[in-house]
């Protein structure tokens, strides 16, 4: 029979070329970017916070050791989502730039930098794991609340236009197959937000399957509305794609 090990591992791997699909797909939003030399207006919270998300489960997994496979897809994590970083930072106008580097300063400068040396210097051994595996578990249940903008936004419009199949397809299987392996690894801090992210990626499922022949509300679909697509902010072990919010101005 196969070992739990063995399994686990072999469901990490398929975690991580599933997560490696998720953080890559953006890159046809920056592309068009790269063409247009403009932002279109879209914000850069959730790359920042994708990054934070990635050096948070690195950290963790460097301190549990034994854990390759949350350091691969999330060190992966990391170098992707600085890209898109750089990139907005390139073509955004000097308001956006401005707020854009606050936000990496405070969030993955000074939050991370404090979580770093609380963890290190007043925790020690197993304990240490405990801690930082709970920040994990509540910054990454505190990212999966953005599907609900979608869901909601999807409801009012009866449009499943800023909630794309595939990509939700995805997410839904990114969590399941990450669920499984906490559970398999018997990683409780891995398991526990993928389970509302599995929820959340079933509900999106089922909205799209009653809204995806509607008449869509195109009032409410306007450029006034608050676009929300390419969720993602998984959590960084599993993207924990976690996501992208695009506001349309």
């Amino acid at each position: 029979m196969v070992s739990e090990h063995t399994l686990a591992f072999a469901v990490g791997i398929l975690g991580n070329l599933i997560s490696f699909l998720v953080f890559l797909s953006p890159v046809p939003t920056f592309y068009r970017v790269y063409k247009k030399k403009s932002t279109e207006g879209f914000h850069s919270l959730p790359y920042v916070i994708a990054l934070f998300s990635c050096m948070l489960w690195v950290f963790y997994a460097l301190v549990k050791t034994n854990a390759l496979l949350l350091i691969t897809i999330n060190s992966f994590g990391l170098l992707i989502e600085s890209v898109y970083i750089v990139i907005y930072l390139i073509y955004a106008p000097s308001k956006a730039k401005k707020c854009t580097v606050r936000m990496v300063i405070f969030l993955n400068v000074i939050v991370f930098g404090l979580i770093l040396a609380v963890t290190l210097s007043a925790f020690h051994g197993h304990k240490r794991l405990i801690v930082l595996g709970c920040i994990c578990v509540t910054f990454s249940v505190s990212v999966f609340v953005a599907p609900l903008s979608v869901m909601r936004l999807v409801i009012r419009t009866k449009s499943v236009e800023f909630m794309p199949f595939n990509l939700s397809l995805f997410l839904t299987i990114s969590a399941a197959v990450w669920l499984s392996y906490g559970v398999l690894s018997k990683d409780k801090y891995v398991a526990l937000p993928n389970i509302l992210g599995l929820l959340f990626g079933i509900v999106q499922m089922v909205l799209y399957c009653i809204y995806k022949d509607a008449k869509p509300d195109l009032a409410d679909t306007s450029k006034n509305a608050v676009a929300v697509t390419e969720i993602i902010l998984a959590d960084s072990q599993d993207v924990k794609v976690e996501g992208v919010i695009e506001q349309i101005v």
